[in-house]
C-alpha cells in the first residue's frame, strides 16, 4: 500500500485543534491511525509547534492548557518519523519558519506539505514536494481506497 510521507505546517495543527468541524481536524484525527500517510518531524519543527500552541492568544482560543499541548506534542513525536537536519537551505521560502518545514520535507523524502498557506510554499515543488491544503490532501487519501 502506498504510504504518503507528509509534513504538517503549524497552521494545520492550530486549525485542527481549534475546531472539530474542518478538514484539519479530520486529518489530525487520522494521525497514527491511518496506514495511508505518516507525519515527519524535526526538533526545530516540534519547538515551533510548541511555541505557537502555547502562546497565550492561541492557547485561549484552543482551550488547551500547557499540559494538553505537551500531550499533543508527545503523541505526534511518538507516532511521527523524527529527523535530524544536517543541512540548511535558507532562505528558500519567504518566511524562515516555513524553511524548517521544507527542510523536514526534503530530509524525509516527503510527497506533501500540508498547509493552509499553499502560496508560501510555491518553491517546494523544486524539491518534488507538493504543498496542498488539508481538504485536498484528504481527497487524495480517499482516492487511494
Amino acid at each position: 500500500m502506498l504510504r504518503f510521507q507528509v509534513v504538517l505546517d503549524t497552521n494545520v495543527l492550530v486549525a485542527g485543534l481549534r475546531s472539530r468541524r474542518g478538514a484539519s481536524f479530520r486529518l489530525l484525527s487520522q494521525i497514527g491511525v491511518s496506514e495511508r500517510f505518516e507525519i515527519n518531524l524535526s526538533v526545530p519543527l516540534v519547538l515551533e509547534y510548541e511555541d505557537v500552541l502555547k502562546r497565550k492568544t492561541h492557547a485561549e482560543r484552543l482551550h488547551l492548557g500547557p499540559e494538553d499541548v505537551d500531550d499533543v506534542l508527545d503523541f505526534l513525536c511518538a507516532v511521527g518519523n523524527r529527523w535530524q537536519i544536517f543541512f540548511l537551505w535558507r532562505p528558500v521560502l519567504r518566511d524562515p519558519k516555513d524553511d524548517m518545514v521544507l527542510e523536514v520535507g526534503v530530509q524525509a523524502g516527503c510527497s506533501h506539505i500540508v498547509t493552509h498557506n499553499v502560496s508560501d510554499f510555491e518553491e517546494s515543488i523544486r524539491f518534488g514536494i507538493r504543498a496542498v491544503p488539508p481538504r485536498q490532501f484528504l481527497a487524495e487519501l480517499e482516492e487511494l481506497e
